[in-house]
């Protein structure tokens, strides 16, 4: 093995063998206090298990009584019954809020000339607002219901109680105790004691792990859970409980040894035990290793520190601040591995394997960011010989290349100024260079000439150039401030006016995001209120009936002729609500096509085949028009028959009565045009795109039974399908045009 390997062998093992000493010294520092101060029955697992016993103990055995007798003890005060009287409000602002939750449903009731409905719902409001009023007419009348409400949560409380009876049991498998009242002589134990036998045979050393007197554990307990941490906290039970905390009791309570070792207090023992044994070692072998690690570096300092001047020109690359920072991390990831370290031992496995894996694991993370930490800090301490360099990577760092970026930043104040600036110096440098030649003996007329003719001029058409540039920068301001104004004249094919022109493209695409966002919040608003209408109406009808049909002797015809109403409107507004949700799958794109080889004239006979009735029954006459063979398109046949049931179910609704419709087919070379014309009986808007929008109906009244999502499905799915769906109105000429690709 030659020198160089061996030197990185000895580093790589100096490096874990500090990494080893400091993480133990770390530990002492993060888990000392857990070990070091006193044994397992001062830690704060058991007293905060024994705190849970004790709070439970209170409860069930020490201070319990019967859920009657609580009840007989409960008391209201004065200030309990303003509380309760006013809880909501004074009295008219409790009447108006009353009659504004029943004035809608009334209201809803008239409308629909319900009177039942009206009685029921007036006589409901006026039983409230007598309720409210004799709240604050009389003090006993509020009495009476306060007392209901402690009862309601004296037997929450015993509910309570019998849930949690069970965890209780069990501590008292591991936790025994031997309680006397001095002042009544009863006796609280769960200790089996035979009538020769006392609870000093029980409460020793022997037997016990460890006792404790109950003075000393009987601090401030709530009664109902010791700071809410061990039962529900409830507040009447407390007060009533609280009562009894002057009663003088004595004795012990202590951890049996005679418990089963898998009951939770015994681990909860075991493992602190095993722990501390793990500690001692870990601390006794971390300084071990910090002495082998120092004695190590003494006897081969050159072989274990090693060189590393083939890592340096990388490490140079680096910023300064950079690297600064890079030793601030390996030094927060060095403690935190180390950290990992030290649980290892504090909080180990019960597998041992796999405690060790993760050992492993953790040293050889906190031996990696030790020896990069170790060879940062060596090349930076190389600075105290070289100040020079240190103040060059400073001012190459990118905080300070930063810093002169943002100055440089805002050296340009104004473009038209800078120009000025430049043709000055120029002209001065120009009138040196006149005054060099004049000095010696040159022709200073022509030089003159030179500067009159050529000079001149372009500084006329540089200052041009810069008065037309702050142009732009003036309507560039002005358009950042909301002020779209004119747009700007574009003069020439220059970089400027090029610019000019791109300003005005961006101010008239502002002009027209403008307009699209007023008629957004114009569609959104819209979309609110006809979403309200449109499920409130139906919900406000099932609302009404469903409160008719509890009326009491309600004859069976009403009753009947009430369900067939619920039955519809329920199934009404679950039209609604599933178109809704098909609407916003489709917008989304979130659904799938199972696209197939279909005859698009056999599906559109499906589809109005499902409309044979209604066509028949109504006074439009129907006129189709399709090839005699099959026309063929790969699309899903489920979601294109949605697409002609929507527009056939339109064309029902809006066409206007004893006119024609005509629906027709057409293959045009590699594409299928079908279109559906009517005549409309309501007047379209001047914006036809607007009817593809959620809940926009070209019946503005909102008469009809349709959701106002068809359109808007429909062209989802041929959307979808990478088709067009559009539409054209002519007058009262209303079509409908969808083309799908075709399949040859």
């Amino acid at each position: 093995m030659d020198i160089k390997s061996k030197s990185k062998y000895l580093f790589v093992i100096w490096v874990i063998l500090i990494a080893y000493g400091l993480s133990g010294l770390f530990s002492v520092l993060t888990n000392g206090s857990r070990y070091m101060h006193g044994d397992y029955f001062e830690s704060e697992e058991y007293n905060s298990q024994m705190d849970q016993f004790v709070a439970m103990l209170n409860v069930y055995e020490l201070y319990g009584m019967p859920k009657e007798e609580m009840k007989k003890q409960i008391t209201v005060t004065d200030e309990e019954i303003e509380e309760h009287r006013t809880r909501y409000g004074s009295l008219g602002d409790q009447i108006s809020n009353i009659g504004m939750q029943y004035n809608d449903q009334i209201k809803a009731a008239i409308d629909s000339g319900n009177k039942a409905a009206e009685d029921v719902l007036t006589k409901e409001r006026d039983e409230k607002i007598a309720d409210i009023t004799e709240n604050f007419n009389s003090d006993e009348y509020v009495r009476g219901k306060i007392v209901k409400e402690k009862e309601k949560k004296i037997d929450e409380f015993y509910r309570t109680l019998q849930e949690y009876r069970s965890e209780f049991n069990h501590l008292g498998q591991a936790y025994k105790y031997y309680l006397k009242d001095n002042s009544t002589g009863k006796v609280y134990t769960n200790l089996s004691l035979s009538k020769t036998e006392s609870a000093t045979d029980y409460m020793n050393k022997k037997d016990m792990f460890y006792v404790q007197d109950y003075a000393v554990l009987q601090r401030n307990y709530l009664f109902t859970g010791y700071s809410e941490k061990f039962l529900p906290f409830n507040e009447v039970a407390e007060s009533i409980l609280e009562n009894q905390k002057d009663r003088d009791l004595s004795g012990q309570i202590g951890l049996s040894k005679s418990a089963s070792g898998k009951h939770i207090a015994i681990m909860n023992y075991n493992d602190y035990q095993t722990g501390k044994k793990l500690f001692f070692v870990y601390l006794l072998t971390s300084f071990a290793a910090l002495i082998a690690s120092y004695f190590l570096a003494k006897r081969k300092p050159a072989t274990v520190f090693g060189s590393f001047e083939h890592m340096k020109p990388l490490y140079g690359r680096i910023p300064l601040d950079v690297r600064a920072v890079l030793l601030l991390l390996t030094g927060v990831f060095l403690l935190l591995s180390m950290t990992l370290i030290s649980e290892q031992f504090v909080y180990y496995h019960s597998n041992f394997f796999s405690s060790l894996i993760e050992l492993i694991i953790s040293l050889i993370a906190a031996a990696s960011l030790l020896a990069f930490g170790w060879i940062q800090l060596k090349f930076l301490l190389e600075y105290r010989n070289d100040w020079q360099q240190l103040k060059d990577d400073a001012r190459n760092s990118l905080l300070i290349k930063s810093y002169y970026a943002v100055l440089d930043a805002f050296i340009v104040k104004s473009i038209g100024f800078q120009l000025l600036v430049i043709l000055g110096i120029a002209f001065a440098m120009g009138m040196l260079f006149v005054g060099v030649l004049a000095a010696g003996g040159g022709d200073i007329i022509v030089i003159a000439f030179a500067i009159g003719v050529i000079s001149l001029p372009i500084f006329l058409i540089i200052m041009r150039k810069a008065g037309y540039l702050n142009k732009v920068l003036k309507h560039t301001e002005e358009l950042a401030a909301g002020n779209l104004g004119a747009d700007i004249p574009v003069k020439g094919k220059s970089a400027i006016a090029k610019h000019a022109a791109n300003i005005n493209d961006l101010r008239n695409t502002v002009k027209v995001s403008h307009k699209e966002q007023a008629k957004s919040e114009r569609l959104k608003t819209e979309l609110i209120t006809n979403v309200s209408h449109d499920l409130r109406t139906p919900l406000t009808s099932i609302i009404t009936y469903t409160e008719l049909l509890k009326t009491p002797d309600l004859a069976p015809e009403d009753r009947d002729s009430y369900l067939e109403i619920l039955d519809r409107k329920s199934k009404r507004l679950k039209v609604l609500i599933d178109d809704l949700f098909e609407a916003t799958k489709m917008a989304s794109g979130n659904i799938e096509l199972h696209k197939e080889k279909v005859d698009l004239n056999q599906l559109l006979q499906q589809a109005l085949a499902e409309y044979n009735d209604a066509l028949s029954q109504s006074t439009l006459q129907l006129r189709i028009s399709q090839p005699e063979h099959p026309v063929y398109a790969f699309v899903d046949g489920q979601k294109l028959w949605r697409v002609f049931d929507n527009l056939i179910g339109n064309i029902l609704k809006y066409a206007l009565e004893n006119t024609r419709v005509y629906v027709s087919v057409k293959e045009e070379q590699e594409r299928v045009v079908l279109t559906f014309k009517n005549i409309t009986k309501y007047e379209l808007g001047e914006d036809l795109n607007e009817l593809f929008e959620r809940f926009k109906r070209g019946d503005q009244s909102r008469h009809t039974e349709g959701s106002g999502l068809g359109l808007a499905i429909a062209k989802s799915i041929v959307d979808l399908h990478e088709g067009s769906l559009d539409i054209e109105v002519d007058g009262d000429l209303f079509k409908v045009t969808v083309i799908l690709e075709k399949l040859n």
